[in-house]
C-alpha cells in the first residue's frame, strides 16, 4: 500500500508540473493585465521561469524515483498515472479562476503546443525512470 501511494504521489508531481507550465502558457495575457507588465516582459519572465523549474523538476524526480520507486518496474505506471491528476488540476483551476474577460482567451495556437507537450510528456517521464534506474556506482577504489 505505502509503494501505491509513493507511485500516486511522484505521478501528482509530475501532472502539476506539466499543469503549471500549461496554465502559464494559457493565461500569458491574464498575467501581463493583472500585473501591468508589457506582454514582452511576461513572455520572457514566462519561458524563464518554465526553464528552470524544468530543470529543478527533473532534477527533483529522478531523485524522488530513485528514492521512492527504488527501481521496480511499476514505476513505469507513472507514464499513465499523472494524466488523471493533470485534468483534475485543469478542472480545478477553470471552475476556480474563470476567464471573465474576452481579452484574456490564450490564441488558438497557444493549444496545439500543449498538444504537443502532453504528446512528448509521455517520454519525458520515460527517461527519467531510466536516468534514475541507472547505478552510478564505480568499481574503482
Amino acid at each position: 500500500m505505502k509503494y501505491f501511494i509513493k507511485l500516486n504521489s511522484l505521478s501528482v508531481f509530475y501532472a502539476f508540473m506539466l499543469f503549471v507550465v500549461i496554465e502559464l502558457l494559457a493565461n500569458i495575457y491574464r498575467i501581463s493585465r493583472i500585473s501591468g507588465l508589457e506582454l514582452d516582459k511576461v513572455n520572457n519572465l514566462q519561458l524563464i521561469f518554465i526553464f528552470v523549474m524544468f530543470i529543478f523538476f527533473s532534477i527533483g524526480f529522478v531523485w524522488m524515483t530513485k528514492k521512492y520507486l527504488s527501481g521496480k518496474k511499476s514505476m513505469y505506471f507513472t507514464t499513465i498515472l499523472w494524466f488523471p491528476y493533470l485534468v483534475l488540476f485543469i478542472n480545478l483551476f477553470a471552475a476556480w479562476f474563470p476567464i471573465t474577460e474576452a481579452a484574456d482567451k490564450p490564441v488558438p495556437v497557444t493549444g496545439l503546443i500543449i498538444i504537443g507537450a502532453m504528446i512528448i510528456y509521455p517520454f519525458y517521464i520515460v527517461m527519467i525512470n531510466i536516468i534514475s534506474s541507472i547505478n552510478f556506482k564505480s568499481d574503482a577504489g
